[in-house]
């Protein structure tokens, strides 16, 4: 806990088995409470090296439901647990657990109600291994975002968030997509609420057992967010009503 608040990691995993257990062994658990593991039908051992681990809370999907379905997953079996911080760490190792102290500690203090690990800021994506036709995507659809969607954010793409309870019982994050938009989705419900993100610089890092999706997947993302974002402008500006933001 941190002040009374009790600290929730969700680990939404998919074929993680070879990178689990290095994720799992750096949480900090002088401040965690619970660790959450929603598995989504992985075609490898991700749940039996989970229990090994001794992970409490661990669901297995029986069908595949995508990136954002198993977020919806997540949230619900973290909030059923009365959590204050939840915390969305990727079981791949692509983000380092040890920014979880720093980003709990901003919403246990009251200083913001949301925190993402930017791998923008500073100069960790391309040092990380970031592919540079991702990273100049990234940059690309990030300044599109933030003047469509009147933000300051250093990147919208980012696995590595945490929220207040309050934040994700304020939104209805069931509305949103299944697949990766999800994340987009949820950020366009944040700002319609008038929460404001901090940041904090992320490493990352690439290499083959971390998950990555696919340029022609990459391609399809990134019209989807494009989407959002422009579906954001027009709700803000009272031209036609965003169902996810109702």
């Amino acid at each position: 806990m941190i002040k009374d608040k009790v600290v929730t990691v969700v680990m939404p995993a998919y074929n993680a088995e070879k990178t689990l257990e290095q994720t799992y062994q750096e949480i900090p658990f002088d401040i965690v409470d619970h660790v959450i593991l929603v598995d989504d039908k992985s075609g490898d051992k991700t749940v039996g090296k989970a229990r090994e681990l001794g992970i409490k809370h661990i669901i297995s999907h029986e069908v595949n439901k995508g990136y954002g379905g198993n977020q919806k997953t997540c949230y619900d079996k973290a909030l059923e647990l009365r959590s204050d911080i939840v915390i969305m760490l990727h079981p791949d190792y692509q983000y380092t657990p040890k920014l979880i102290h720093a980003m709990a500690y901003v919403i246990a203090d009251d200083v913001y109600q949301v925190v993402f690990g930017s791998r923008i800021l500073g100069k960790g994506a391309l040092k990380g291994g970031m592919p540079v036709y991702k990273y100049i995507s990234n940059r690309i659809l990030t300044l599109i975002q933030n003047i469509l969607m009147n933000n300051k954010l250093s990147e919208y793409h980012t696995g590595y968030r945490a929220f207040s309870a309050e934040v994700l019982r304020s939104i209805d994050y069931k509305k949103c997509s299944d697949n990766f938009v999800f994340d987009n989705q949820v950020i366009a419900q944040i700002c319609d609420k008038g929460y404001e993100i901090a940041e904090v610089t992320c490493p990352t890092k690439y290499f083959p057992e971390a998950s990555s999706i696919k340029l022609y997947n990459s391609v399809v993302y990134g019209l989807g967010v494009l989407g959002v974002a422009f579906r954001y402008f027009l709700h803000k500006a009272g031209i036609k009503e965003y169902k996810i933001l109702r």
